[in-house]
């Protein structure tokens, strides 16, 4: 049976009709933020404290966009007479985002959690040199970054978390311990305050 003339138009204005009563779903950004994933791959935020200057990340990175220059310095020995060891201290830590991929490679071989993903996405420039981010930008990036999804309920406590916890158990125990003791010396002090000043008046009624 040969299609009736019409009918794909007639089916076309159907699908549109039918759409049209239907509420839209587009986001007007960016007078509207899109609600992103808390992993969502946005910028690259650095914790200067945690950097050893290991170079790993630099070392694995694909695309040869971290640029990381340091310098030793000599630490005073622990004990006296001991050797003073080195360490390295970081001159510069930079990551150019027109080159990076977002594959995620060097926060996850970073050792000391040094990096990691921030969601924001609003840092497109005119000029492609600025997309060459300092450490101080990097460190900014940091306030973005969204805090650790919680744990299981039934996961165990990361081992790092219950050492954390022992020691500081076992240092409140000990200033306890401290304070308490110089509670009972202060108390034994006063008991015998009043007899030592008994014993001149009694020397001298004598």
């Amino acid at each position: 049976m040969p299609p009736i003339p019409g009918s794909g138009l007639a089916k076309g204005l159907a699908v549109t009709l039918r759409t049209m009563t239907k509420k839209t779903v587009t986001v007007q950004y960016p007078d509207v933020q899109p609600e992103l994933p808390p992993r969502t791959r946005g910028v690259i935020g650095l914790f200067e404290e945690n950097c050893t200057v290991c170079m790993l990340c630099a070392r694995e990175c694909p695309d040869w966009c971290i640029y990381i220059d340091s310098h030793k310095e000599t630490v005073p020995a622990a004990a006296p007479g001991g050797r003073e060891p080195s360490r390295n201290v970081l001159d510069r830590f930079a990551i150019d985002f027109s080159l990076c991929m977002y594959c995620g490679i060097c926060i996850e071989v970073c050792p000391f959690d040094a990096l990691f993903w921030s969601p924001e996405f609003e840092y497109s420039e005119t000029d492609i040199r600025d997309l060459t981010h300092e450490r101080d930008k990097l460190r900014e990036w940091m306030w973005t970054v969204p805090a650790p999804p919680a744990l299981d309920p039934g996961a165990e406590e990361p081992k790092e978390l219950a050492a954390a916890r022992k020691t500081a158990d076992k240092l409140a125990a000990q200033r306890e311990a401290a304070e308490q003791e110089a509670a009972e010396q202060e108390a034994a002090e006063r008991e015998a305050a009043p007899r030592d000043s008994a014993r001149p008046e009694q020397e001298g009624r004598e």
